[in-house]
């Protein structure tokens, strides 16, 4: 796909999401996507490899949660994969202050070079896991926002992501369709991390039939210092 191809249906993506683009933006998200498209022939990054796939699934669906980011607020995207939702909101919000986790040194690997290539500032690629990462106190409970997708289930997202936000600050849950019964689910966990739900937004990716959700929550109240639990616990154990 050219340049032009590309910069077209991005901002006609954009519209529905009220996402206006620079041309030095979409530039940016230009490169990213043949970075991942060459990268993931030697490294599985993505079975999303169409562009106008890359274009709708990965860069538009990353930012829908930009409008919920306040301004210079610091944002930690936990198990990010190739970037995802982090480097498209790093490209759009330039004031924003972002750490990019994952478990995965060639994903890291990836991802750096595309912080490299892009010139993207503020923007760190982090080698760990979240539940090693979340027990050190230089990192827990600094970020303002915590966002994930399509990761792990509410419940065992909850325990990855509420360790690492400030008090009033905000867990985003990015997930798909039918969340009805992992919400009922994780209400008691959340509660227990120090989090409280205030946002279901459901709504269809611009010109298709793909669903989304996602899920706002509070943290109104410290974590308990026991969670999140040792590596693999939250996954095969859920606090439901």
């Amino acid at each position: 796909m050219d340049i032009k191809e590309f910069s077209n249906l991005m901002i006609e993506h954009g519209k529905e999401i009220n996402i206006v683009f620079t041309e030095e933006q979409l530039q940016k998200f230009y490169q990213y996507m043949n970075l991942l498209i060459e990268w993931n022939e030697k490294i599985n990054l993505t079975a999303i490899v169409e562009p106008k796939e890359i274009i709708l699934k990965h860069f538009i669906d990353s930012l829908t949660i930009v409008k919920y980011l306040e301004q210079n607020k610091t944002v930690i995207d936990i198990g990010t994969g190739a970037g995802f939702p982090g480097i498209p909101i790093k490209i759009i919000r330039e004031d924003l202050k972002i750490t990019l986790l994952d478990s995965l040194n060639k994903r890291i690997n990836f991802l750096n070079e595309v912080i490299k290539e892009l010139g993207l500032k503020n923007i760190t690629a982090v080698h760990a896991r979240i539940e090693e990462y979340a027990k050190n106190k230089q990192y827990r409970e600094t970020f303002d926002v915590a966002t994930s997708r399509a990761v792990a289930n509410l419940t065992t997202l909850s325990e990855y992501m509420l360790p690492m936000v400030t008090i009033n600050g905000m867990a985003i849950c990015m997930k798909g369709s039918e969340v009805n019964e992992e919400i009922s689910k994780s209400k008691n966990s959340i509660k227990l991390l120090g989090g409280e739900i205030r946002k279901i937004e459901e709504f269809t990716l611009p010109k298709s039939d793909n669903q989304r959700n996602l899920i706002l929550v509070k943290k109104i109240k410290q974590t308990p210092s026991k969670y999140p639990r040792k590596p693999g616990i939250p996954s095969k154990e859920p606090l439901y």
